[in-house]
């Protein structure tokens, strides 16, 4: 699926930029703040990091369960965003649904992963195509340095391709 291929190109090359720090501080200045950092970002996933430190723990010495919702909620909406970068007619983009699962403590680095790229090009495309939102549900896993699975979030993208 091609959609916009210099806006998605546009899109990458801005997230991976050491400058996009700058931005994220203007646009989300919680997700600067919590240290999240896009790692990956290309057309199948995302991955996005957040590390374990004293403003993103909670009581029980884990990372705060929000901080880790933001960080999922990265993953998928980079991969929308990358999508529909600069896109004719643009497409609007709103979370109306988010569910979370935890299977382990997170004391270390914890690295999200949305491995569900194809999926959403699909669906921007028909939102395009049919001129009516669509929905997808997008699945971000969260883990530890060893690779062990910590917390599932998902999140239901709503998607509007606006007026031409």
């Amino acid at each position: 699926m091609s959609l916009n291929t210099k806006g998605q190109e546009a899109y990458r090359s801005m997230v991976l930029s050491p400058f996009f720090k700058i931005g994220m501080l203007k646009e989300m200045p919680m997700g600067t703040i919590a240290g999240l950092k896009i790692t990956e970002l290309n057309q199948k996933q995302c991955k996005v990091t957040v590390p374990y430190k004293h403003i993103n723990k909670n009581p029980f010495n884990t990372t705060y369960w929000a901080v880790l919702g933001m960080a999922a909620e990265m993953t998928s909406g980079a991969l929308v965003q990358m999508y529909i970068h600069q896109l004719q007619p643009s497409v609007s983009m709103f979370v109306t649904n988010c569910t979370g699962k935890f299977i382990k403590r997170a004391l270390g680095e914890t690295t999200f992963i949305c491995d569900e790229g194809e999926e959403i090009a699909a669906i921007i495309q028909k939102a395009i195509d049919t001129n009516k939102p669509q929905t997808i549900i997008c699945t971000a896993k969260g883990y530890d340095k060893d690779g062990s699975l910590l917390t599932e979030f998902t999140f239901e993208w709503s998607l509007k391709a606006r007026g031409k």
